[in-house]
């Protein structure tokens, strides 16, 4: 697909590298920065079952969070 056309990953996020030094290659390759860098070896989907929990995380900590109008923060110290 990054062949095909320059933007056909532009949607694409790579969820981790591996610790093989050929898949941080094609990740250069495909000029796609990993989320997480934790030095597995562990197969195909165990990096993006970890980044999952993480941006699922990040979700619900965005969405939660009040507003500071909601947490009556006037911003003055």
């Amino acid at each position: 697909m990054a062949r095909l056309r320059i933007d056909g990953l532009a949607h694409a996020v790579a969820a981790h590298v591996s610790a093989e030094a050929a898949h941080r290659a094609l990740l250069d390759e495909l000029r796609l920065k990993p989320l997480l860098d934790l030095g597995m070896r562990l197969g195909e989907t165990s990096g993006v079952a970890v980044a999952v929990l993480i941006l699922r995380a990040a979700v619900a900590c965005h969405t939660g969070m009040a507003t500071f109008a909601e947490a009556a923060v006037s911003g003055k110290l």
